[in-house]
């Protein structure tokens, strides 16, 4: 009989469900742990269990019989993990994943690697929040050191009037971990970018082209790979660097480095990611290899493929919850205007702002490959004159 892998992946949203995209021509089984039995991946993953990913037990019977555990999302408790490793290759394992779970241990780790990173210092009280700002200018920004996300967690502190609102009902406990408050320097920022790479347990290492990366409320909404205007030999260094972070850790599997760009020319790490990326969702349609087959790749430890792009420019637009709720329905117009467009839904109710698919244009000239992810984006959404 045929030996099929089988990879166990721990929760259910969009991310899940492109990697189980990627791995259907593989000939690979993806078994899915999910939230709720709607759920973006929970729509297209015949072998989906509904449970809590918080329970040990259910952790251990879904692995149970898997070649490889991955993961949608980085809050599975890390002791979980840890006794996970006993029954199954955990990728990426919890001593690696502590970094994107914990960003006060991200800080610390990234400062002894000498990786450039905003001044920072871990809080407890507002008075300690309001010291540093002090010291080190206003604003300043406070991030919750476990569970932010998408803007969630994070805050601006304009004065020492404001320190305690980072603290004032924050749950001092996430999935059994302490929390803290993470203060940093204000960085006025030119723009934010992405750096992805994929790393595989024998060592092999791809790195995908840089993208640069528009915010809206810490909401990912566009990514435009390679970054416009970075000179060739930065951009180097910036995936060099994404390449030693990623074996300095022991990532399996993507790793996506958030930088800002600030406007007297330094980059920082912002963010680590240890899972496919909503900044890598281009490589879909626009790079020879997508993230998510390099990660399912990587996971099983099988050769990692080419990261090049397939045009000069790619252009990706998240597309949010808006007016539009027949998504489907709005493709008739989207495809009818621009043939080559790609468009991927991932399933979920339209809700304002939330994210429920993306677009992606390639093509030559950047303003034209802009202007026609932009467009069909806003259709989606429910702009009639886009």
């Amino acid at each position: 009989m045929t030996r099929r892998y089988a990879v166990a992946i721990a929760g259910g949203g969009q991310l899940a469900r492109m990697m189980h995209q990627a791995a259907i021509p593989l000939g690979i089984d993806v078994r899915l742990l999910a939230e709720g039995p709607d759920v973006s991946a929970a729509q297209v993953v015949p072998a989906t269990t509904v449970a809590d990913y918080h329970d040990l037990d259910v952790l251990t019977a879904f692995v149970t019989g898997a070649d490889v555990v991955t993961f949608d999302h980085e809050h599975v408790p890390t002791r979980h993990l840890e006794r996970l490793e006993e029954l199954v290759a955990v990728r990426p394992g919890p001593q690696a994943l502590r970094f994107a779970q914990d960003k006060a241990l991200m800080r610390d780790r990234m400062t002894e690697l000498g990786v450039d990173c905003p001044v920072y210092r871990i809080c407890d009280t507002a008075g300690e929040l309001a010291a540093f700002g002090d010291e080190h200018g206003w604003p300043i920004i406070a991030k919750t050191s476990r569970g932010g996300y998408d803007g969630k967690g994070v805050w601006k502190i304009d004065g020492p009037a404001d320190a305690g609102v980072p603290l004032e009902g924050m749950k001092q406990e996430s999935a059994g971990e302490r929390v803290r408050i993470v203060a940093e320097e204000f960085i006025d920022f030119a723009r934010e970018l992405s750096a992805i790479v994929v790393r595989s347990p024998s060592g092999q290492v791809v790195a995908y082209p840089i993208s640069e990366t528009v915010q809206t409320d810490g909401i990912c909404v566009e990514t435009v790979t390679p970054a416009p205007g970075l000179d060739p030999a930065r951009a180097s260094a910036l995936q060099a660097t994404a390449i030693r972070v990623a074996s300095e850790l022991g990532v399996v599997g993507v790793l996506a480095v958030e930088l800002m760009e600030a406007r007297d020319g330094r980059i920082v790490v912002n963010e680590l990611a240890m899972r496919p990326h909503n900044t890598g969702h281009w490589t879909i349609d626009g790079a020879r290899t997508s993230q998510f087959e390099n990660h399912i790749r990587a996971a099983l430890d099988l050769p990692l493929g080419s990261p090049e792009l397939r045009d000069e420019v790619v252009v990706m637009t998240n597309v949010l919850g808006g007016a539009e709720e027949d998504l489907t329905g709005a493709l008739l117009h989207v495809f009818a205007r621009d043939r080559e467009i790609r468009v991927h839904l991932y399933g979920k109710e339209v809700k304002p702002g939330r994210k429920v698919g993306h677009v992606t244009a390639l093509g030559t000239d950047l303003d034209d490959v802009r202007r026609r992810a932009h467009h069909a984006a806003r259709y989606l959404m429910g702009d009639p004159d886009a």
